[in-house]
């Protein structure tokens, strides 16, 4: 996680490539923080990545392959 002030997230917001996005995510305590999102309309033609347990699992098993 990272922290940002306002101006540093909004610049970063404005630099997101359509189809992601920042919204709530639903943390494994429950509580929820800021973090990318994919809009629905991309979600047919994406490969779930669940089964990692994270981006940082995913990328690391990608480059092992």
């Amino acid at each position: 996680m990272w922290s940002l002030g306002v101006a540093a997230f909004v610049a970063f917001v404005a630099a997101i490539p359509q189809p992601l996005g920042i919204g709530a995510v639903l943390l494994e305590d429950a509580s929820s923080a800021k973090g990318f999102l994919v809009e629905a309309v991309a979600v047919p033609t994406t490969r779930d990545i669940t089964g990692f347990g994270g981006w940082r699992s995913f990328v690391t098993s990608e480059t092992a392959a």
